[in-house]
């Protein structure tokens, strides 16, 4: 079956949300909740999807809370990873957004793309497979799926904060994935539906990147990096 990518690939490095399941609109939701409730009685105004694009969308949660306050001229002190969820500090804020995104999954359950896992079928026959995403939540939602059966590596959150990488749109985590995997990046593709994610995957020389479209942003995934855009991955069966 063709997959929709160049010859000499021999891996894939998928992104989660949004590429493989569809909590990349859950995230968003937890996301616009947790500023919402910082901004409004701060007097700011909300925050927006152009938001969530440029500033949040891709990134490790606190790279996420940083570059967001930033873009609105707000500073907070760093905090600490295990400082409670209402805290105002960088990672106050970003256990409150992981608390929330914890308790909509677990309320809401998670549901794969069907052309995900039809192309995942395909791919696991042929191709290394590894998931790399920023989401520390990443093993529940995979087993929740019913996707970690094809998954050989996996670069998450925990991995990311473990061992310092930097996050998307630095290529560190999909360099890390395809080391997983033993394959040069140049061998690898790598599938995204973020912004960040797609830059990430041309930063890092990768031999072919997917943008995968869920929010009708086509035209800038391929200005970002992109080489093919698919709004769905079973297009590339």
């Amino acid at each position: 079956m063709n997959l929709g990518l160049p010859d000499g690939i021999t891996a894939c490095l998928f992104d989660l949300d949004g590429v493989l399941t569809s909590t990349a609109v859950l995230h968003r939701r937890a996301w616009r909740r947790t500023f919402d409730d910082f901004l409004t009685p701060r007097g700011e105004p909300p925050f927006t999807e152009e938001d969530y694009v440029r500033y949040v969308d891709g990134r490790p949660r606190y790279d996420g809370v940083r570059s967001f306050l930033a873009s609105r001229g707000i500073t907070l002190p760093e905090g600490a990873p295990a400082d409670p969820p209402d805290a105002d500090t960088v990672h106050g804020v970003g256990n409150r957004k992981n608390e929330l995104i914890d308790a909509i999954i677990r309320d809401e359950g998670v549901s794969p793309y069907p052309g995900s896992v039809r192309y995942l079928e395909a791919a696991a026959q042929r191709l290394r497979i590894g998931v790399v995403t920023s989401s520390a939540n990443a093993t529940r939602v995979l087993d929740a799926a019913g996707l970690t059966r094809f998954v050989e590596a996996l670069v998450d959150g925990v991995v990311i904060s473990r061992d310092g990488l930097r996050g998307k749109p630095a290529p560190d985590s999909f360099t890390a994935g395809a080391r997983l995997l033993g394959v040069e990046p140049a061998r690898a593709a790598v599938f995204e539906d973020a912004l960040s994610g797609v830059q990430a995957g041309r930063a890092g020389g990768f031999g072919h990147v997917v943008g995968v479209d869920r929010a009708g942003q086509a035209a800038a995934l391929r200005e970002n990096g992109a080489d093919v855009v698919v709004e769905d991955l079973a297009e590339l069966l």
